[in-house]
């Protein structure tokens, strides 16, 4: 089984040069201040014009104001939009229609009882990611990214009918087993990447692509 991989929170070309030439998918942009990894609108226009035109590019919000979508849509040309925050149904489909865009969100998981919560998303998202859930202890916590996981077991034998992806404390080192205890045929990696917060390792996604290959 070929596993998809989304690299997010890209920073510069050379991370966007390093994650295509070992086979990335997807490429992530974050639109949200509060993250190490946020982009301004005229660097984010920068890197996606690097982008190869056979890779999707994603932009990722955070319970986003209309006037925060248009703003980037207007200046750079995505693929997908992800949304990562608490928005509803209804919000997912009013930026839906809003973008023409086609709807990655997230669904935030501790435990069998978050999966519950996705059902409402499977008419109006064309594609859901999988994180884990911070917990309410975690300093500094953020809606993804923080390099934590979960119980990937949970969607093991959930039945899911729009695509999805696994995202959460994923590395090298542990995409096998992420990919055989859920099921996945996508991942998603962010910190992993990293080395810190924000500054992607060009080493390190290479290693995580190439170990995705051998799945």
């Amino acid at each position: 089984m070929a596993i998809d991989v989304k690299i997010c929170g890209i920073d510069r070309n050379a991370s966007i040069d390093a994650a295509v030439e070992n086979g990335a998918a997807y490429l992530g942009f974050v639109f949200y201040p509060p993250s190490p990894r946020n982009l301004t609108i005229e660097k984010a226009t920068q890197l996606i014009n690097h982008v190869p035109k056979n890779i999707k590019t994603v932009g990722l919000f955070v319970d986003p104001t209309n006037l925060e979508v248009e703003a980037v849509l207007k200046n750079t040309s995505l693929d997908f939009i992800q949304l990562h925050g608490l928005e509803t149904p209804n919000r997912v489909t009013e930026i839906k229609n809003l973008s023409n865009l086609p709807i990655l969100k997230a669904i935030q998981l501790a435990d069998q009882n978050d999966l519950k919560s996705a059902r409402e998303y499977f008419d109006v998202a064309d594609r859901l990611l999988f994180d884990a859930k911070a917990p309410m202890n975690l300093e500094n916590a953020l809606p993804g990214g923080n390099a934590i996981s979960f119980d990937w077991g949970i969607l093991k034998d959930t039945k899911i009918p729009v695509p999805w992806m696994l995202a959460g404390g994923l590395i090298a080192e542990n995409i096998s087993e992420a990919v055989k205890e859920s099921g996945t045929s996508t991942i998603d990696v962010s910190s992993g990447v990293e080395d810190i917060p924000g500054r992607k390792n060009l080493s390190l996604i290479k290693d995580f692509l190439t170990a995705a290959k051998a799945v």
